[in-house]
């Protein structure tokens, strides 16, 4: 089976496994790239339509700005172009409340929802958090030296895990892209990505890692308030678990869309 596929004929998409199968979208977190998922799509691409796109000012979107508008319709143009027009949307962390928002505007287009690293909602004192972190991302990786330091950083850190090399040498030549932490955290700040939740009826997967303390606060109260939703929780990882975990991550994608996710006719 190759692990990339082309899909479609948009840039920045990559999509493997049968057309008429379960489609899961995948939607990257910030300063990664679509290669993340890498892992992911290779296990499940045997069952399920598998599909991963870059987001706007990573990857093959690197020289734009994030924001939530041009995220949306992306995400719309994939889900139209490499879907039979509905997906089980995966996100982490900025993908998890792109997906989140995605579900809020076009639940027609959502299967079912697998939310990651994104529970704490950015309102309140969540909201003055997120704005600071923002403006200190942008301080930091503004000069060149501070983008280089946490590029190095991040390729350690993807060095660090138990990766194949073809797939860690994927996600480290795709780059890493600092700065969108920055440009994110005003885009998302003081929405309330809960309330958008608890529009969607369909069925979603909190799922987190049990060391990422900070983006699965609220965590129940997350999935409280959605209309059908429950929380599993990885033990022993952090914030990136799909990388740091990735048998166990899928396993409980593969699990949730096959238990939760009606079947299409």
């Amino acid at each position: 089976m190759p692990m990339f596929g082309d899909g479609s004929d948009l840039e920045g998409l990559d999509a493997d496994g049968p057309s008429n199968a379960q489609a899961i979208v995948f939607v990257h977190g910030a300063m990664f790239t679509r290669t993340m998922w890498l892992p992911q799509r290779r296990a499940l691409a045997d069952e399920f339509r598998v599909v991963a796109s870059d987001l706007p000012g990573h990857g093959t979107y690197g020289d734009e700005t994030f924001r939530m508008e041009p995220a949306i319709e992306r995400l719309r143009d994939v889900i139209a172009t490499a879907t039979d027009g509905s997906a089980v949307l995966v996100g982490l962390s900025l993908g998890g409340y792109v997906a989140t928002e995605y579900a809020y505007r076009r639940p027609e287009d959502v299967d079912g929802l697998v939310l990651t690293g994104s529970s704490a909602n950015p309102v309140r004192g969540m909201n003055l958090l997120t704005r600071v972190n923002g403006g200190i991302a942008r301080l930091l990786t503004k000069p060149d030296i501070g983008k280089r330091a946490v590029e190095r950083l991040a390729t350690r850190w993807v060095r660090n895990r138990d990766l194949p090399p073809d797939i860690e040498r994927a996600i480290i030549d795709a780059g890493f892209y600092p700065k969108q932490f920055g440009d994110a955290g005003p885009v998302v700040a003081g929405q309330d990505f809960r309330e958008k939740l608890s529009t969607y009826a369909g069925p979603t997967l909190i799922l987190n890692g049990e060391n990422d303390k900070i983006m699965r606060r609220g965590e129940r109260e997350h999935a409280a308030a959605a209309q059908d939703a429950r929380v599993e929780v990885l033990a022993g990882v952090g914030h990136i678990c799909n990388l740091h975990r990735p048998r166990t991550y899928t396993s409980r994608v593969r699990h949730f869309v096959r238990q939760r996710v009606p079947r299409k006719r």
